[in-house]
């Protein structure tokens, strides 16, 4: 008969749950340990269940699951599945609990090993199979929490995941080897409450800032409201003797040449080789001035489309796209150019190419508003309608002025954006910051008169 094995020690458990020396990834506190995760810590695997089974709405038979898309910085239970309470076999272990730690198991390289905290449970809640509960052993869940955050951020995760095509996955096994500083009890207490009394602070700089970011859309409509509607050039007409009643009422359609565009055919390869005018397309629409394109079609291409090919400077406009579900693009582009069949090329007589660029764009609401056509499959701009927009033109020299106090204005409304956006980047360096001062016992926290950790790992081996 084979021999009967005989259970460990808690000595023998004892030195399975520490790391060894060679092991450690850095040197902490004399009464903190270095521990396997596993040792401190419970996982618990989410419920499987087939795609067809999972529904939208609440009844008496299904139960709220959570996964992947719901574990974020906060616990995200706004967009919630449901599956039926057969699924998971009435285990509690499968339960949601208060303090539980939930963790991506199963999602992309950036996202494998993101952590949410279960803060309070308000109702019967399960999770699926791409996420795992971690459930802390005689050790306070925040400050495991916060160990798990950090290690997320720095992207230990990924190193320690599993790849498959599109999807890293991190399992149990390798969490539980996974290594863990163990301060005393009452440190951990101390560091959580430290962790979050500077959180506090950096979140309420984050939030005045965001305030200010939020707002640079706000002062922009500002600033083109003013230049529009002649306030920003008061003192210049003054100055140069223009009468306040020079603005004229004109017709966009009166402004200059509309050329539409055509598609080379996409199969005729001796269309696109050695491309070098720029075919631009919705997709092209994404900054003020299009430089260039994601395909080039050469001269016999624009020959043999109905495509115009407009050496002139020109605005651009978006007449047929799903993109003007939510926005008007406009762009100018100075280089030889066509368009496709979505788009129309405006080419000014007289006025100012930038003037009527940003005259467009002030203009954005009012034209997704009137111009739209109805009854269509993908969102379209009447052109007759876009032609028939009105809107007051100063002399050229006082457009000239327009332009060029909106660049000023602008430029230095981006400068203070960027540094805003730099402050809150900052933000989110000092909070990784303090998580790795945290966990080295940086935070003048620790008492070193407390007894050591290696007494709590005994009583959590001890319990298990």
């Amino acid at each position: 008969m084979p021999k009967k094995k005989t259970a460990l020690t808690i000595e023998e458990r004892l030195q399975q749950a520490l790391v060894p020396a060679e092991e450690q990834p850095y040197e902490v506190p004399e009464n903190w340990v270095w521990v396997r995760l596993g040792a401190v810590c419970g996982f618990e695997r989410g419920i499987t269940f087939p795609s067809s089974a999972k529904q939208n709405e609440r009844d008496d038979e299904n139960i709220p699951c959570l996964r992947t898309a719901n574990v974020q910085d906060e616990l995200e239970l706004n967009d919630l599945i449901y599956v039926n309470k057969k699924y998971y076999k009435n285990n509690i272990d499968k339960l949601i609990r208060e303090n539980d730690i939930i963790m991506s198991t199963a999602n992309s390289r950036e996202l494998v090993g993101k952590t949410s905290f279960v803060y309070k449970v308000e109702y019967p809640m399960i999770f699926g199979g791409f996420v795992m509960a971690l459930r802390a052993n005689k050790l306070l869940s925040k400050f495991l929490f916060y160990y798990l955050r950090l290690e997320f951020l720095l992207g230990r995760f990924r190193g320690e995941s599993t790849q498959t095509t599109n999807i890293a996955n991190i399992s149990s096994s390798v969490l539980g080897e996974y290594t863990f500083p163990l301060p005393p009890l009452s440190e951990q207490q101390r560091i959580v409450e430290r962790i979050e009394e500077l959180f506090a602070k950096l979140d309420e700089a984050k939030e005045r800032l965001q305030e200010v970011a939020d707002s640079f859309a706000v002062r922009k409509a500002a600033i083109l409201h003013k230049a529009f509607t002649g306030e920003l050039t008061k003192q210049w007409r003054r100055e140069n003797g223009v009468s306040d009643e020079s603005w004229e009422e004109k017709k966009l359609g009166e402004v200059g040449s509309w050329l539409g565009g055509g598609t080379p055919s996409t199969s005729r390869e001796e269309y696109w080789e050695n491309g070098n005018i720029l075919w631009i397309t919705s997709k092209d629409m994404k900054s003020a001035v299009i430089e260039d394109t994601l395909m080039k079609v050469n001269e016999i291409g624009v020959k043999n489309s109905s495509a115009n090919y407009i050496e002139k400077p020109a605005l651009l406009v978006v007449m047929r796209s799903g993109i003007l579900r939510r926005t008007f693009p406009v762009a100018m582009v100075k280089k030889p150019f066509t368009v496709n069949q979505d788009l129309k090329a405006i080419i000014p007589d007289k006025d100012d190419l930038e003037f009527l660029y940003w005259m467009l764009l002030s203009n954005e609401q009012r034209i997704l508003d009137t111009c739209m056509k109805n009854g269509t499959t993908v969102e379209s701009i009447n052109s007759n309608a876009l032609k028939d927009l009105t809107f007051k033109c100063p002399t050229l020299p006082e457009q000239d002025e327009i332009v060029r106090l909106i660049d000023d204005l602008l430029a230095r409304e981006r400068k203070a954006q960027q540094a805003t956006e730099q402050a809150l980047a900052s933000i989110e360096l000092m909070k990784k910051s303090i998580l790795a001062r945290a966990f080295r016992g940086e935070l003048s926290t620790n008492k070193a008169s407390e007894a050591s950790a290696l007494e709590l790992l005994r009583q959590v081996l001890a319990e298990n």
